[in-house]
């Protein structure tokens, strides 16, 4: 049998991965995340045309496959660090123009860790965007900015809005609440909007608009 003495081989293979420097590397992982639009995992690093170093040497060069991701600038799919999930979320933000839901981050698997991931690290969806920086209302203010822009659609409409106006309206104007955010906020029980209608008619005639029995603002 042929000796293999352990010195001479351990000097062979620095040889052999000594023919990728590190930023060739990292190049290859940005190429193949720009191409995927995602950041890459081991089997679709290797199976991508443009990668021509193994993922085993990546792992062997950097100390793990997701440390080589963050050396390149990409993001880990399921061990990002917290700041790394804010980070997302901004950037998905900035590409929306509006603050996430989370039907957007379902919509954008791969720019953006999953959303259950969010939901471990921060306890909420709601809690990783306001710390990532967003606007987001909780409870009464959630509530009150909710009666606010109800008042403002009234007055627009003529009348209190009902479930459909605000689907449509919220269409064209992604700083509303979406219907269904207000529906919940009454637990989604019978009667749950009519109750959110009665609080934009008291506020409105704390304003001192008129408002008729079937719903009809004058202003």
């Amino acid at each position: 049998m042929t000796s293999v003495d352990p010195k001479a081989l351990a000097e062979f293979r620095a040889g052999i991965r000594k023919r990728y420097t590190d930023d060739e590397i990292l190049e290859q992982l940005r190429a193949c995340a720009a191409a995927l639009g995602r950041s890459p995992t081991m089997r679709e690093f290797n199976a991508h045309a443009g990668s021509t170093v193994h993922p085993q040497t990546v792992i062997e060069r950097f100390g793990s496959w997701n440390e080589a991701k963050r050396k390149a600038g990409l993001v880990p799919r399921r061990f990002a660090t917290r700041d790394e999930l804010l980070q997302c979320l901004r950037v998905l933000g900035d590409r929306i123009g509006r603050v996430p839901t989370s039907k957007d981050i379902d919509e954008h698997r791969g720019l953006v860790p999953s959303k259950s991931l969010y939901w471990h690290t921060f306890g909420s969806l709601t809690k990783a965007l306001r710390e990532a920086g967003f606007d987001v209302p909780v409870g009464e203010e959630r509530l009150e900015r909710a009666i606010e822009q109800g008042v403002a659609m009234a007055r627009r409409l003529g009348r209190l809005p009902k479930f459909a106006d605000w689907r449509d309206e919220r269409r064209s104007d992604s700083q509303l609440l979406t219907e269904w955010q207000v529906y919940r906020m009454f637990d989604a029980r019978r009667g749950a909007w009519a109750t959110f209608q009665y609080l934009v008619r008291e506020r409105l005639l704390e304003k001192g608009v008129e408002v008729a029995p079937d719903g009809t603002v004058y202003v």
